[in-house]
């Protein structure tokens, strides 16, 4: 893919692992990325926005790759507060992507999905994708049991087993 794809979505990095949060606006893809960015901190781990509302995404060297548009750079959407410029320590201009999470209500969505989801983004281009509950008291530890290696700052991705 040489050109950029425009996505609706938020791209963030817990550790050393990219994730695109995507879904339908009100989703709650802001809120979810603060939260998982705090929840990684708290852990000791290194964590940053890459992009949120828009996120472009090229294929570089066989792996995805995030990058805000520059009008939007650094910003962050709070929901019936307004727009908010992160410090610089907490983004990044550019992310490599490992996987995807849909943000999905309480009680929405089936009970033990397809373990082998999938985001397409492009023909031929696709992350691995995951379900979360959201909003929920610690999506962190949510992910970190379906990505093994996160809680550890490790590259991740998701690995569950068929229900």
């Amino acid at each position: 893919m040489s050109t950029r794809l425009n996505m609706h979505g938020t791209a963030i990095v817990l550790g050393a692992t990219g994730i695109l949060i995507a879904g339908a606006s009100g989703a709650g893809k802001s809120a979810l990325a603060l939260s998982l960015i705090s929840a990684a901190r708290l852990r000791g781990l290194f964590a940053a926005l890459v992009a949120d509302d828009q996120v472009f995404v090229t294929a570089a060297n066989g792996r995805l790759v995030a990058e805000a548009p520059p009008a939007i750079a650094g910003l962050i959407e709070l929901r019936g507060t307004g727009l908010a410029r992160l410090e610089r320590c907490n983004q990044l201009d550019a992310a490599c992507l490992d996987f995807a999470v849909y943000p999905l209500a309480p009680g929405a969505g089936e009970r033990l999905p397809e373990a082998a989801a999938t985001l397409a983004l492009a023909p031929g281009l696709a992350l691995p994708a995951i379900n979360l509950s959201w909003p929920s008291p610690d999506p962190f530890s949510f992910l970190a049991a379906a990505c093994p290696g996160l809680e550890s700052g490790l590259v991740a991705r998701p690995r569950l087993v068929e229900g």
